[in-house]
């Protein structure tokens, strides 16, 4: 019988969470939800740990912790809130995974710290590697934690160089599905609602990773996290639009043939992949039938349409913490933009004027991130109110 493994998620409530909680009580057998944390849904969490009975549950919403710790604390399950709390408990005993679940920023420090307890790492969290990738590429160096990634895209390409030689690597390439706005005119584009951008034509998501993918920032984010996670240099990291997302992605190697990661859109089947140390577990969900999707079809994006995608490849060359002026600013123009306070072009406007306004730093430190952070953050919320309708 295999040793349980114990798996602490970090955004328990979010779509990745719910989705890793489902294959949890699918191999009960090999899989123990022992640490659960959730952003500020407390009702959802108190009913998680209820079904699921980890060892510890905490909120990083300071003001929902009475109404947790009311809740759990007769069953034994111990409780805690904020940011710190989180950070220390990715430390603990009872964890071998930790599912980096969360959207955003938020993210980086509990997985720094998992990182330096040796935890095993299932990164959903793209902006970890997308703020703070030269930093967590060096952790990683001191650490035996090893990083499988949950992104389909990520993970295809994970599967796809099992057994390669990193030197027979040409490029990688990543697929797109071209969100919900990849047939509207520049024109049209300036009118677009909150509504629209939320209704993706393939993908369940969370509203944050939603917009990205409207915008195309998901793909410039997950050209700089497949930098990192594959030392692969961006003038050989390619996206390609593919809309009905049953590539995942592929890779193109030095001889010409290029492999492929095929699957219907479903986050279980990299969720699983990783759980299972990028072992395939049998499952009975249903299967990839090719005659039911008579035409593949591709295009190049357009980057004047969505420009955002070329962010990647000028964060990259510029290095330092460029990427993560970018980072903090499309998080504040989205919640924006999500409370129908900006319209969906400002968002990139937010993004350009903040990277024109804050200081560069060419080697930051984690303190450089925090503060990069905060001051973005500050600065794009006063862009906010100066484009509010």
């Amino acid at each position: 019988m295999n040793q349980l493994k114990n798996i602490a998620i970090l955004g328990s409530t979010g779509s990745i969470g719910r989705q890793t909680l489902d294959i949890i009580a699918e191999y009960s057998d090999r899989f123990c939800a022992t640490v659960l944390v959730a952003g500020s849904k407390v009702e959802q969490l108190i009913e998680q740990a209820i079904k699921f009975r980890p060892q510890y549950a905490l909120i990083a919403d300071e003001s929902k912790y009475a109404q947790l710790q009311e809740a759990l604390a007769p069953l034994g399950i111990h409780t805690a809130a904020g940011a710190q709390a989180i950070a220390d408990a990715m430390t603990l005993d009872c964890i071998d995974t930790v599912v980096t679940a969360t959207v955003g920023y938020s993210g980086l420090a509990p997985t720094i710290s998992a990182i330096k307890a040796n935890k095993d790492i299932a990164l959903a969290n793209k902006e970890t590697l997308v703020v703070a990738g030269e930093l967590v590429t060096e952790l990683l160096k001191k650490s035996t934690s090893k990083v499988i990634p949950v992104d389909s895209e990520h993970s295809a390409i994970y599967q796809c160089l099992v057994g390669e030689e990193p030197q027979s690597v040409k490029r990688l390439i990543i697929t797109a599905s071209g969100g919900p706005f990849r047939t509207f005119d520049a024109e049209r584009l300036k009118t677009v609602t909150v509504k629209d951008a939320l209704r993706h034509p393939n993908w369940d998501m969370g509203a944050k990773i939603t917009i990205d993918s409207a915008t195309m920032l998901n793909k410039a984010f997950e050209i700089i996290e497949a930098h990192w996670l594959f030392g692969i240099d961006a003038n050989r990291i390619d996206a390609v639009v593919h809309p009905q997302s049953i590539i995942h992605s592929m890779v193109e190697f030095v001889d010409g043939a290029v492999k492929a990661q095929l699957g219907l859109p479903d986050m279980h089947l990299p969720i699983r992949y990783a759980l299972g140390d990028a072992s395939r577990l049998a499952t009975n969900e249903p299967s990839l039938t090719l005659a039911d999707y008579a035409n593949l079809t591709f295009e190049a994006p357009d980057a004047n349409r969505f420009p955002g995608i070329n962010l990647s490849y000028y964060a990259l060359e510029k290095g330092g913490n460029a990427a993560c002026v970018i980072n903090a600013s499309n998080e504040i123009a989205v919640a924006a933009f999500l409370r129908e306070q900006i319209g969906f072009l400002d968002i990139y406007k937010i993004i350009l004027q903040s990277l024109e306004k804050m200081p560069f730093v060419a080697s930051p430190s984690y303190e450089d991130y925090v503060n990069t952070n905060s001051a973005t953050r500050e600065y794009a919320e006063l862009l906010v109110k100066q484009m509010k309708n």
